[in-house]
């Protein structure tokens, strides 16, 4: 049985190409697409494979755009558990203008999921799971699905004694109060959670260390960008300095990060360690065009880059 379960509750369909420059009215003449198997768990599930780690990517999907995101995982060696629903899985767009270096990020809303198909969901996840260490959920809500959805699925991974991981924003933040172990928004998700600026380190970590008094989470990672991120434990806190890298996309960075805490984990490392390893891994998505996620070579390498600055 897998270590790690992901569910990605809204995948989607991802193409990426380019353009020499995105402009209204004309026809956009755009080079070759990429396809790519994406929303956050199954980025997640992705990243775990490429580093050698064993995940199963749950999701309900539908459609041609469904059936596409089978063949482009069984493409990859992910191993995944498809549940069937009505609606057409939705597909995303991105477009990197090579005359400025812009990315433009197109984003559909996905296919409305009846009650029933919820449920299918939940039962997928607890009998998926009934072994593994870690469950992570990572992505938005599709339409149909209440914001408390979430903290259902937090309800099932503490039945199951497995440690929950979220990484969500904007009112399926809002609405998870309990049961997870590791919680992980950036900053402009966190300032929506608590509805305030958090212009300060101390403000941020006040802001996390609250959620975690309040039951929320055992541990918040908030990652700050290029400010880098910020580790909050109920006792203790570390800002974590930026892994400086030339940037070609941002697409999946955040799903990289979570993935390669969660294996890090997995496989032992202390928190501390495998924050750092995720922020390898977010930086190294950050480093390949399009929709394409890390190489494992690159987050090896800037992993290690670390340990010897550490000491």
């Amino acid at each position: 049985m897998p270590d790690v379960v992901t569910i990605t509750m809204n995948p989607a369909l991802d193409i990426a190409t380019s353009a020499e420059a995105v402009v209204p009215t004309d026809k956009v003449r755009c080079g070759q697409p990429r396809y790519d198997p994406g929303g956050g768990g199954i980025n997640v599930a992705r990243v775990v494979r490429t580093l050698g780690g064993d995940a199963l990517a749950v999701f309900p999907a539908g459609g041609p755009a469904g059936d596409a995101l089978d063949l482009l995982l069984d493409r990859d060696g992910v191993p995944h558990q498809r549940i069937p629903v009505a609606g057409s899985t939705r597909e995303s767009f991105t477009v990197d203008e090579r005359r400025s270096g812009q990315q433009y990020r197109f984003v559909l809303p996905g296919p409305e999921l009846s009650k029933a198909e919820q449920d299918l969901c939940l039962e997928t996840i607890a009998k998926t799971a009934a072994d593994a260490r870690f469950i992570v959920a990572s992505g938005s809500l599709p339409p149909g699905v209440p914001a408390d959805f979430y903290q259902k699925v937090a309800d099932v991974a503490r039945r199951l004694g497995v440690r929950f991981v979220l990484d969500t924003s904007g009112e399926a933040l809002r609405q998870t109060k309990s049961g997870v172990y590791l919680l992980k928004p950036s900053i402009r998700e966190l300032r929506e959670r608590t509805g305030r600026e958090l212009r300060t380190e101390a403000e941020q970590v006040a802001a996390a260390r609250g959620l975690i008094l309040d039951g929320v989470s055992e541990v918040v990672v908030v990652s700050l960008g290029s400010q880098g991120a910020v580790l909050v434990t109920r006792d203790a806190h570390e800002s974590l300095a930026p892994i400086e890298v030339p940037i070609r996309s941002a697409v999946g960075a955040g799903d990289s990060m979570v993935a390669a805490i969660t294996l890090g984990l997995a496989r032992g490392m202390d928190l501390r360690d495998a924050v750092h390893l995720g922020m390898a891994a977010g930086a190294a998505t950050l480093m390949t065009p399009g929709t394409g996620l890390c190489r494992r070579e690159d987050v090896e390498r800037l992993y290690s880059a670390w340990r010897l600055r550490a000491g």
